[in-house]
């Protein structure tokens, strides 16, 4: 909504914001190639009782890129750590869907965060071949810099019904709509490529024993875009993390059913 947005400065970025509401401050952070429209049913819910923000990551949805080496997981997290600093945000709590989990963790584990809430996080590296396989590729197509135009130009509503399939969700014309606009969005494209060709969480994972914070991570049963080990296999490492499975979901759960997942990001909030 046009009412909650606003756009701010903090180098290297211009950031895009929405905020509303009052109390406990709780940061929410999409995902790679996601933006804040992802979080259009969960934030009005929260908004009720909390203080509650979301970002666009750098580049993606409306905040504009200003340096387009620091798309990586430590570049991003330094950068959304910076901004908490300027804007003087405490969240009490973070919440991350999908990559933006990984980063939430980042943010905790250089203490930044003391809750952090995953929603099908992605926090394990491609295995085997595509392991090394598809860095190398993303890296090579976000060097092109007619890759984006060309993934711009390409996209039709059947292409982006087809990937939102493939992810085990199922989203109304609405939703579908709005991701459309941003794979036709070519900056956002690029930023999301560069995103994809910078990410590691090598260091991440080696330290997930010594994160302290408070982790629940909310799994969809369905996900067909991070697989739901992922977030099980984390949380027998993390000392203080519990796991919620949802039936019936996929990737994007919380845009689904928001108000299923928004109830038990509630019950983790008053948990904690």
């Amino acid at each position: 909504m046009a009412s909650t947005s606003r756009k701010v400065l903090c180098r290297p970025h211009r950031w895009h914001i929405q905020e509303a509401g009052k109390g406990d401050t709780i940061l929410l952070l999409h995902g790679a190639g996601g933006a804040t429209q992802s979080w259009r049913g969960i934030f009005p819910i929260l908004a009720k009782t909390h203080h509650v923000i979301a970002i666009d990551l750098p580049g993606q949805g409306f905040t504009e890129l200003g340096a387009r080496s620091r798309c990586g997981l430590r570049h991003m997290s330094e950068d959304i750590a910076a901004l908490m600093t300027q804007e003087g945000w405490q969240p009490s709590t973070i919440v991350g869907h999908s990559a933006g989990a990984a980063i939430a963790l980042e943010l905790a584990r250089t203490g930044h965060a003391n809750h952090v809430i995953g929603i099908n996080a992605a926090l394990s590296n491609f295995r085997g071949v595509a392991g090394w396989l598809f860095p190398i590729m993303a890296k090579a197509l976000a060097l092109n810099p007619f890759t984006a135009k060309l993934f711009s130009k390409a996209a039709t509503p059947s292409s982006v019904q087809n990937l939102i399939k493939g992810t085990g969700s199922t989203l109304d014309m609405d939703g579908q709509a709005l991701y459309l606009r941003l794979v036709r969005d070519t900056p956002h494209v690029d930023a999301t490529l560069s995103m994809m060709s910078q990410w590691s969480l090598d260091r991440l994972n080696e330290d997930l024993p010594n994160i302290t914070a408070k982790v629940d991570l909310i799994v969809a049963d369905g996900d067909k875009a991070v697989p739901p080990a992922s977030s099980f296999d984390a949380a027998k490492i993390l000392p203080n993390a519990q796991t919620f499975e949802v039936k019936g979901l996929g990737h994007l759960a919380h845009e689904e059913d928001p108000d299923q997942i928004a109830a038990l990001i509630l019950a983790c909030l008053q948990a904690a």
